[in-house]
């Protein structure tokens, strides 16, 4: 792989990373701490919303996250020509 596109690679696969990053944080500091009086005023099963994020729901988000990372990687891999 040539430096120019060794470069490219790293630089969309660090964005990538940066971008899934700050959607956990909002989602785990931003709807578990900032945002929680807004949010407690629904509820899921008898539980408020806020809280749930708090407990259960920043672990979803981040599982699903790793699976998003999973295919985008990927398909940068296939892009740059570095897949197994």
């Amino acid at each position: 792989m040539s430096p120019e596109k060794a470069q490219a690679y790293w630089k969309e696969n660090i964005s990538m990373i940066f971008k899934l990053l700050v959607v956990w944080f909002v989602v785990s500091y931003g709807c578990g701490i900032l945002f929680i009086n807004e949010l407690n005023e629904f509820t899921i099963s008898g539980v408020k919303l806020g809280f749930w994020f708090a407990q259960q729901g920043a672990i979803y988000v981040f599982v699903v996250l790793i699976f998003i990372y999973v295919k985008v990687m990927s398909d940068i891999d296939e892009k740059y020509g570095v897949s197994e």
